[in-house]
């Protein structure tokens, strides 16, 4: 009997240790930055640990990619300020719920797959940009607060940071000659952590961000009045995080896909993504979505299984049930210099060297990207962006490779063979391969290497066949698809359509 759910590949083969010190790597850089999203969003400190345990375990158990983290994001955390600053936390709880089930709509319906139609230089754009931000969003933790106010580090303390940050960086980039059978990043912070305590260096801890100790996630129904208005009010936050968490999550799975040569399932993701912060909505989490730093860091310490992502959740909630004394005390140096790892990884260094062998209108539309998502931290925006203008350089291309192969036969006569799509880009360098006045009597065009592809293509074939019939002369159109000749019937009388070579197929914008 076929099991109706398959949540692991036992096929797969699996190295316990490695999945397992993954996923305590990833657990101690997740801890302090769902802490700052949390914090930067106005929300208590614990809902971002309980939305990293949450998201990571369900999308963990039930995503469609294996090795792909998720947790507390800051991308959506972002989206949620000013429903928090107008209305409080149940708000924000309600609108997470509600994202969710926007997610969960759009895997029910398969609406995953149109992620294919980022491309490549709006992917370049968007992991460089997202590289910057995890890299400047680090200076951060050079700050502190002094009187109220919050002021950079400065004199001894500062020194102390940037040597830690250094040794940090040091350990990652030099243990990996002595041994990749222990993740890097983990020694390292290990290593420094030991350190600091030794040495009683007194320098930043995770405990100056926040508290780390609480109790297991409690079930809470937001307290908001459940009525057309405030639905009116958290709809919008809720659509756009649904956008956010939706956009950044698929790309990250597509990343993951190229890196480790496999292929996931995106509509599987967008399930495990909504019901994580349905979940989230109920349990006292503020959302989120894919993690691509905490992601890096997990692939690059060899994880390829759903394993280290169930054990960096379990770790997170292990923290803030029991371990909160000893995670508080490790440095933020070792932490930071971990991130500054990850952002130099996860840059596309590739892109500088293939740089002149790009069309320049790619070059430009990845340089955008990066742009909108350093400067507005809006994810979903700088690829909605990108994507369009890559679709409006492609119709431009497209529509300049319009053609026509032109002869009169020996009847007399002229044929107009149309090579390229005939669409709203490429209507006026079709109607300009046309000589009406000195054509012959009898004119056939022929379409069966082009394709009307919509209704301005339909229009400008109405408009030239009454051209033709205001001079005269007689327009067969042959391989015509059965659609455009049902919008042609007003042209019935003028146009004559080899029903019997036409082959049977729809219009492009039918079934897409």
């Amino acid at each position: 009997m076929k099991a109706t759910l398959q949540l692991f590949d036992f096929k797969q083969k699996i190295d316990y240790k490695i999945e397992i010190l993954a996923g305590l790597t990833v657990a101690m850089t997740m801890v302090p930055e769902s802490l700052s999203f949390a914090i930067l969003a106005g929300f208590p400190p614990l809902v971002g640990l309980y939305a990293a345990f949450m998201m990571g375990l369900v999308t963990a158990v039930f995503g469609g990619r294996p090795g792909m983290v998720s947790g507390g994001a800051g991308a959506t955390a972002v989206v949620l300020i000013a429903l928090m600053q107008d209305h409080g936390l149940d708000y924000v709880l309600a609108a997470v719920a509600l994202a969710g089930l926007i997610q969960i709509l759009v895997g029910l319906f398969k609406l995953g797959k149109f992620i294919r139609l980022v491309p490549q230089p709006v992917m370049y754009g968007f992991v460089n940009g997202l590289a910057v931000i995890i890299f400047t969003s680090q200076f951060q933790q050079l700050r502190t607060v002094v009187n109220g106010q919050e002021v950079w580090l400065s004199g001894q303390a500062l020194y102390t940071m940037l040597g830690l940050i250094a040794l940090t960086v040091a350990i990652v980039i030099s243990f990996p000659k002595i041994t990749k059978a222990i993740p890097a990043s983990l020694v390292a912070i290990i290593i420094v952590f030991i350190l600091v305590l030794a040495l009683g260096i007194d320098t930043k801890t995770v405990q100056d961000i926040a508290s780390v100790s609480g109790g297991f996630p409690p079930f809470h129904i937001p307290q908001i009045p459940f009525n057309l208005e405030t639905l009116k009010v958290i709809f919008p936050y809720a659509l756009i995080m649904a956008g956010v968490g939706l956009t950044e999550s698929l790309l990250t799975l597509n990343l993951v896909d190229e890196i480790t040569h496999t292929k996931g399932k995106g509509n599987k993701e967008c399930l495990a993504l909504g019901s994580a912060n349905l979940l989230n909505g109920f349990f006292y989490g503020m959302g989120g979505c894919a993690m691509i730093a905490q992601t890096f860091i997990n692939l690059s310490a060899g994880a390829r299984a759903r394993l280290s992502g169930i054990i960096a959740a379990f770790t997170i909630l292990l923290i803030v049930l029991i371990g909160a004394p000893v995670i508080e005390k490790v440095p933020i140096a070792a932490l930071v210099g971990v991130m500054f790892m990850v952002a130099i990884g996860t840059f596309e260094w590739i892109s500088f060297r293939i740089i002149n062998k790009m069309p320049k209108q790619d070059i430009l539309t990845g340089i955008l990207v990066a742009l909108i998502t350093i400067w507005l931290h809006n994810l979903a925006l700088a690829v909605l962006i990108g994507v369009v203008i890559s679709a409006l350089v492609f119709a431009w291309e497209s529509a300049k490779r319009i053609r026509a192969k032109k002869y009169i036969d020996e009847q007399g006569i002229k044929h107009y063979e149309i090579y390229g799509p005939l669409f709203f880009a490429s209507v006026s360098h079709f109607t300009e391969k046309f000589d009406i006045q000195n054509d012959p009597q009898v004119v056939i065009i022929d379409f069966k290497e082009s394709r009307v592809a919509d209704m301005s293509g339909i229009d400008a074939l109405h408009k030239l066949t009454e051209r033709y019939q205001q001079a005269g002369k007689i327009l067969h159109l042959k391989h015509l698809s059965e659609d455009c000749r049902r919008l042609l019937a007003n042209a019935k009388g003028i146009i004559d359509v080899n029903i019997l070579e036409d082959p049977d197929y729809p219009v492009m914008t039918d079934k897409a």
